[in-house]
């Protein structure tokens, strides 16, 4: 198989935009999407974005992406990468593609250094788990992830 993993620019913010949809529809969420190609442009590949997202490409044409970044860990007291979305696309599913993706960004994580490669899967989504599981990956399932948005988000800075 002919994959290339290449570092995504401002150009690519449509192709991005288009993956997000499709992994939004794939997650029975195509609703909540509110990224466009222009807050792509500018916040991902703003001057001070500590955002990435990588292109994968097979024969030149576009397959998949991920986006992440670094966070932190005060336990183990170094940078983690945090893999915020990873898609393939359904033709290129159990290519291999999602697994040089992940390859990739292990080995970014390395050269930085990073502690530790983390990402969330929706709990319904058994083939992602299953394949996360054939690569050694572990559930934290003693946590349980939290977020605020909108008007809560809002209410709570308000304080």
């Amino acid at each position: 198989m002919s994959v290339v993993i290449r570092e995504a620019n401002k150009d690519d913010s449509g192709l991005i935009l288009g993956f997000v949809k499709e992994l939004a529809k794939y997650q029975k969420s195509e609703h909540e999407v509110r990224a466009t190609e222009s807050s792509l442009k500018n916040s991902l590949f703003a001057e001070n974005s500590s955002t990435k997202a990588v292109i994968c490409e097979k024969q030149g044409e576009p397959i998949g992406f991920a986006v992440y970044y670094f966070n932190y860990s005060t336990w183990l007291g170094k940078h983690g990468l945090y893999l915020e979305d990873l898609y393939v696309t359904h033709a290129e599913r159990g290519s291999g593609a999602g697994k040089c993706i992940l390859k990739h960004l292990a080995k970014i994580a390395l050269d930085n250094r990073c502690g530790r490669l983390e990402w969330s899967v929706l709990e319904w989504n058994e083939t992602a788990i299953e394949f996360y599981k054939s690569l050694g990956a572990k559930p934290k399932d003693e946590w349980i992830g939290y977020q605020l948005t909108g008007f809560e988000l809002l209410s709570l800075a308000e304080c």
